[in-house]
């Protein structure tokens, strides 16, 4: 079987019009290249070339090969042009995993606007809140909201969200307001479910910050589930921003608790370490960053989502 590098060399002695100007070009030896040559009409069992003390002419075998090794050669410079391009604009399949919260009200509403700008690029967006094996499943980029756990994979801080607590104004008139995180001791709250217990509220103090564990009558691991309990006046909730904003702009629910503010949670992408590179990838991890911060983080290697 015939290599590209004989095709090639063929290629460029003809060129070239000598032996020693093929050397040259392609720095080897004039002997080096006569060799070479020798073995392609070997390998064909036909004279390529007609060799003079002066110079070098094809035979019309060789003319003959010559004009298919050039066809050969330019599409497959070509076909090199084609990957390059393709190479350096985002294209093909991206497969997202997200928080089912953060993807329904985040997300996916700005992902036209991602793909009108790049008509090349298709998306599979999966939303869930248990983490999973992005390389095992085939997922090019995991978003995940909270603490990290160790891991192989890179991590991008994308920017981060605010918790608000809030309550109905019907609940709030019947139990009345509460003034400090202690106080909601005495009132329904409405946790997010965690490994089965709801998680506690967390306030910042200071430098540090305080838990507050929680009880009332309902508990889910459904945002918007939780979102809609407090609307109709279940008890208070703390939610992230984006769950809560329609109906604090309604006025279907207000904030509590506002002078002791919620501990705010990083979001970071996750992908593995032979993802980053592939500008499909890039392009949504800067969507995605301008949509949450407005700004460009830097990358980083950090531990990965629990």
């Amino acid at each position: 079987m015939l290599s590209l590098a004989s095709l090639q060399l063929f290629a460029a002695t003809v060129d070239a019009g000598s032996f020693a100007a093929a050397a040259r070009r392609l720095r080897l030896s004039p002997s080096a290249v006569s060799r070479r040559v020798a073995q392609l009409e070997r390998a064909l069992g036909v004279p390529l070339l007609a060799r003079t003390t002066r110079a070098l002419s094809l035979t019309d075998d060789g003319r003959a090969f010559h004009d298919r090794c050039q066809r050969i050669l330019e599409e497959l410079r070509e076909a090199e042009d084609a990957i390059a391009r393709s190479a350096a604009r985002p294209s093909g399949l991206l497969r997202v995993d997200a928080p089912v919260a953060l993807g329904r009200t985040v997300i996916a509403p700005t992902l036209p606007r991602l793909l009108e700008r790049h008509p090349d690029l298709r998306i599979a967006l999966t939303l869930r809140n248990t983490f999973v094996d992005p390389v095992a499943e085939g997922i090019d980029v995991t978003v995940r909201m909270g603490r990290l756990s160790d891991s192989t994979l890179i991590a991008r801080r994308l920017g981060e969200r605010r918790i608000l607590a809030c309550a109905a104004p019907a609940y709030l008139r019947r139990h009345g307001r509460p003034r400090a995180p202690r106080d909601l001791a005495r009132h329904a709250c409405l946790g997010y479910l965690h490994q089965g217990r709801p998680d506690p509220f967390r306030f910042v103090a200071g430098e540090g910050t305080f838990d507050v564990e929680v009880d009332g009558p309902f508990h889910s691991d459904d945002a918007e589930a939780l979102r809609d309990a407090a609307v109709a006046g279940t008890g208070i909730v703390a939610l992230f921003d984006f769950v809560v904003a329609g109906a604090l702009a309604s006025g279907a629910l207000v904030p509590v608790l506002e002078d002791h503010p919620l501990e705010a949670r990083p979001v970071h992408a996750l992908y593995a370490p032979n993802r980053h590179l592939l500008p499909k990838v890039r392009v949504f991890l800067d969507h995605l960053s301008e949509v949450l911060e407005g700004k460009r983080p830097r990358a980083g290697r950090r531990p990965a989502a629990g």
